[in-house]
């Protein structure tokens, strides 16, 4: 081998060796930077993943309906003698609302009572002539028959008195009236109105796929705007044989108690009916869901491996796919991927990778129930 090739060997060694040195440089520095400038943390808020018991329920909304209710009216016209009750009174049936003039009415029901009373006289005579026979059977027949005319015309002055007397069909508590005395009051005009609202009904619509869960005596719990935050247990008391051809839904009705008065016939409600087993399953706030093409995911604080001046675990974010279940209010039930204990974040994911530093902050979080009311602003 020649001097000159030796040269030309040792030559290429050395770049060579420049080349890889160059590299290994290169793939230091590039280590160093991208340490320096890892992403920074991020404030988020947390919960802790809690197990708890479900109850399947169905959803509904309706309105609420007295047991019994009605609009008092007059059957017959007359003039307003005397109002015996109050606005908002409660009444027992057959209590008198309202007495209307019945003067001329009572003084006809004598003039037929004379004539009944007469009818009977001259029947009990002509019997008795009847008997040493003086006349004849036709003449004792055609007095009964007049009897009887004449205490049927009694009769009927006598309903038609009782008519001029409104009563309570049913007990039950007014409404409003504006009814007062010396008024003519019409045939079907309304005197007041009457409802019984101890207990009260509550009439809501379900699904017919649903129909299979409701049966008589099954709970439902109601709600109205009315309350906020107060639920009236209910029981199903029927349900109608026929569904509705043109929504698919069957009419439920259910009676709840209303001792309290609180609730007024006309009022829109919920109601929730429990169905089915209770389930035990990990819950979480709906703001933790992150929803993708490919599926739900949740960003959990794992242990960094680096401590704080105090000495605290620092948290690091971790993207976890999960399956979520059945949601009630502001809760989501995971069914896999998250285990009871584990630290969520709550809100803040969209700045979120895996291994981002976290800063805790729950001073303000969203809301986690389940049963929400409307948020006054």
């Amino acid at each position: 081998m020649t001097k000159r090739m030796v040269i030309m060997l040792i030559g290429v060694g050395v770049l060579l060796g420049g080349l890889v040195g160059y590299h290994f440089l290169g793939l230091y520095f590039m280590k160093k930077f991208m340490a320096s400038n890892s992403a920074p943390p991020a404030t988020v808020t947390t919960t802790k993943a809690v197990a708890d018991d479900w109850q399947p329920q169905i959803h509904a909304i309706g309105s609420l309906r007295a047991v019994r209710g009605v609009d008092v009216t007059s059957e017959i016209a007359g003039l307003v003698r005397q109002v015996n009750v109050k606005s908002g009174q409660d009444v027992k049936a057959g209590t008198v609302l309202v007495q209307l003039n019945a003067d001329s009415d009572i003084a006809t029901l004598n003039a037929l009572q004379a004539s009944a009373d007469l009818a009977e006289t001259v029947l009990k005579r002509d019997q008795a002539q009847l008997a040493v026979e003086a006349i004849a059977q036709a003449q004792v027949d055609s007095d009964l028959a007049d009897l009887k005319n004449k205490r049927a015309q009694v009769a009927s002055q006598q309903a038609t008195i009782e008519k001029k007397t409104i009563r309570a069909p049913f007990s039950g508590r007014l409404g409003i009236t504006l009814v007062n005395p010396g008024q003519y009051l019409n045939p079907g005009d309304k005197i007041v109105t009457l409802q019984t609202i101890d207990p009260i009904f509550v009439d809501f619509f379900v699904p017919q796929q649903d129909v299979s869960a409701i049966a008589l005596g099954q709970t439902v719990n109601v709600r109205t705007d009315a309350f906020p935050g107060v639920e009236f247990p209910a029981k199903v008391s029927a349900i109608d044989p026929k569904v509705d051809t043109t929504t698919r839904n069957v009419q439920v009705e259910a009676l709840v108690s209303n001792s309290k008065g609180q609730l007024l016939p006309g009022m829109f409600a919920r109601a929730d009916v429990d169905s089915g087993d209770k389930h035990h399953y990990v819950t979480l706030p709906q703001t933790a869901i992150t929803y993708n093409p490919y599926g739900a995911t949740v960003f959990v604080g794992k242990d960094s491996g680096i401590k704080d001046e105090k000495g605290n675990v620092k948290l690091a974010a971790q993207q976890i796919f999960v399956t979520t279940g059945p949601t009630r209010g502001d809760q989501v039930a995971i069914l896999k991927g998250i285990e009871a204990g584990d630290e969520v974040v709550t809100s803040g994911q969209l700045k979120l990778k895996n291994g981002t530093a976290l800063i805790i902050d729950n001073s303000v979080v969203p809301l986690n129930s389940p049963n929400p009311t409307p948020q006054e602003q």
